[in-house]
C-alpha cells in the first residue's frame, strides 16, 4: 500500500499536486496581468538583477521544487530499496505522462539527462550513412550538435555540408535555403534542423523542411531545446522521425532531464548504445545508456506537467512571445540597433537576440551584455556562431513582468 500512495503523491499528476487544486490561480475571468502575477509569485527569481537569461535551463516552479524535494527525500532515505523495487514502475509512469504531453507513443520515447545526450545519440547512431553521402547544418545549430555532426566525416566518411540561413528570414526563405542545399548535393542522407535556435530565437517550419528532405530520401534530425514549451507545439505536430527535447528548460523540471523520440518504424535506423549488450530488448531504451542519474529529476516531470498545466501550452507562449515583443516593438526602428528575429509569429517565440549595428565580434557582445549588466543590473548573454556575427540573447521567462522588458527598452535607447 504504501508504494501505491507513493506512486500517487508524486506521478498522478495534476489531481494529486497543490498548484491544481481549486482556486490555486485566478480563472481566466480576471485580467491577465492579475493573472501573471499569480504566476510569477510561484518563482522565487533573484532580486540582484533583472533576470532575462533564462535559456540555459528553466527555473523550477515552488510547487515543483517542492515535489523534487520530496523524491529526493525518498531516493536518498530508500535508496535501493525503492529504486530495485518500486522506481520503475514510478518512473515509467512518468514518461508516460511525458508522452502523452508530447502526444506521442509512450515507447517512442525515453528519459536521457539533457538533449545533447538525446541528439548525440541519434547523430552519431545514425546507421543509414555510407562512404560518399553527405550531412547537412547550418550556422544556427547548437555547437555540440555540429561537433557530432562534423565528427561523421571521420566516423561515416561523409562529406559535411554547413550552411547560412538567411538574415533576414522568412518562412518562405527558410524552406527555400534547405532545399537549395538538397539540390546542390544529391548525396545528402541526412540534415540537422534546430526547431528553435539557442542563438537567435529564430524558429525553423521544421515540418515543411522535413516534408522536402522526405520526398527525397534524406532523413531529419530534430533538435527541439528550446521549442517545446516554449511555442505552443507538440512532437508530433512536427511529423519528424527523430527528436531531442530538454525538460530542465521551458518545461520547467529539474535540472539532468531530457527526452530522446525515435518514431515507431524509425528506431532499426539508430544503432544501440555499445554499453548495452545485444541480449537486451530492442527498444528506444537501448539508443541511450546513461548509468545511474539523479532518479528524482525525471520522477518531478508530472508535478512539471501540472504546474504548466494550470496555465496552458497556447496561453503560455503567448505571453513569452508577448514579453519579446514589448522590448523588440521599442527599439526595432531605432537606428543602430539589430534585430536578428522576424517579427513574424511563426518565426519566434520569447528569445530574441539583437546587436550594435557594426558590432559584430564576440568582444563587441561580451561587452555589451557586461554594460548591460553594470550599468543597468540587466542580465543577457552573447551569443557567438551566426555567419553574420555574434549578438546578445535576450531571453524573458513566466516570472518577468513587462516592466523588466520596459527597462532593457530604456536601456537600449540609453546606449
Amino acid at each position: 500500500m504504501a508504494q501505491i500512495v507513493d506512486r500517487r503523491l508524486f506521478l498522478a499528476g495534476a489531481a494529486a499536486l497543490p498548484i491544481a487544486q481549486a482556486g490555486a490561480f485566478p480563472t481566466k475571468a480576471v485580467g491577465e496581468d492579475a493573472f501573471w502575477k499569480s504566476i510569477a509569485a510561484h518563482y522565487d527569481s533573484t532580486r540582484e538583477v533583472i533576470h532575462l537569461e533564462n535559456g540555459n535551463w528553466g527555473m523550477m516552479a515552488r510547487p515543483v521544487l517542492d515535489a523534487y524535494e520530496r523524491n529526493v527525500e525518498r531516493v536518498n532515505r530508500d535508496t535501493s530499496y525503492y529504486t530495485r523495487r518500486g522506481m520503475i514502475a514510478d518512473w515509467t509512469a512518468s514518461r508516460d505522462q511525458l508522452a502523452a504531453a508530447l502526444n506521442v507513443h509512450p515507447d517512442e520515447i525515453a528519459f536521457t539527462r539533457n538533449a545533447t545526450e538525446a541528439l548525440k545519440a541519434l547523430i552519431l547512431g545514425y546507421n543509414r550513412l555510407t562512404p560518399g553521402d553527405a550531412v547537412l547544418y547550418a550556422d544556427l545549430d547548437y555547437d555540440s550538435m555540429q561537433a557530432c555532426m562534423d565528427s561523421l566525416a571521420v566516423r561515416r566518411g561523409v562529406s559535411v555540408v554547413r550552411i547560412a540561413l538567411p538574415q533576414p528570414a522568412t518562412r518562405q526563405s527558410l524552406i527555400d535555403a534547405y532545399a537549395a542545399a538538397m539540390a546542390a548535393n544529391p548525396r545528402l542522407k541526412l540534415i540537422l534542423l534546430t526547431h528553435l535556435s539557442h542563438r537567435t530565437g529564430l524558429v525553423l517550419p521544421v515540418r515543411e523542411i522535413a516534408a522536402v528532405a522526405r520526398a527525397r530520401g534524406i532523413a531529419t534530425i530534430v533538435d527541439a531545446a528550446h521549442s517545446w514549451c516554449q511555442i505552443d507545439m507538440t512532437l508530433a505536430d512536427l511529423d519528424c522521425d527523430y527528436v531531442g527535447i530538454n525538460c530542465h528548460k521551458w518545461l520547467g523540471a529539474p535540472l539532468g532531464v531530457g527526452a530522446i523520440h525515435i518514431r515507431r518504424g524509425a528506431l532499426s535506423a539508430v544503432d544501440r548504445d555499445p554499453a548495452n549488450p545485444a541480449s537486451d530488448r530492442d527498444t528506444i531504451q537501448a539508443r541511450v545508456h546513461t548509468g545511474t542519474v539523479d532518479f528524482a529529476a525525471p520522477l518531478t516531470v508530472p508535478a512539471a506537467l501540472a504546474f504548466q498545466a494550470t496555465i496552458g501550452n497556447a496561453r503560455r507562449a503567448d505571453r513569452l512571445a508577448a514579453l519579446r515583443n514589448r522590448w523588440v516593438d521599442q527599439v526595432k526602428r531605432m537606428p543602430g540597433i539589430e534585430i536578428l528575429t522576424p517579427d513574424d509569429p511563426a518565426l519566434h517565440g520569447g528569445i530574441t537576440s539583437f546587436r550594435i549595428a557594426g558590432k559584430t565580434s564576440s568582444a563587441d557582445n561580451v561587452a555589451l551584455a557586461k554594460t548591460l549588466l553594470d550599468r543597468f543590473r540587466i542580465f543577457t548573454v552573447h551569443r557567438d556562431g551566426p555567419a553574420a556575427g555574434s549578438c546578445v540573447r535576450v531571453t524573458p521567462a513566466l516570472f518577468n513582468s513587462m516592466a523588466d522588458m520596459d527597462a532593457l527598452a530604456h536601456a537600449l535607447k540609453s546606449l
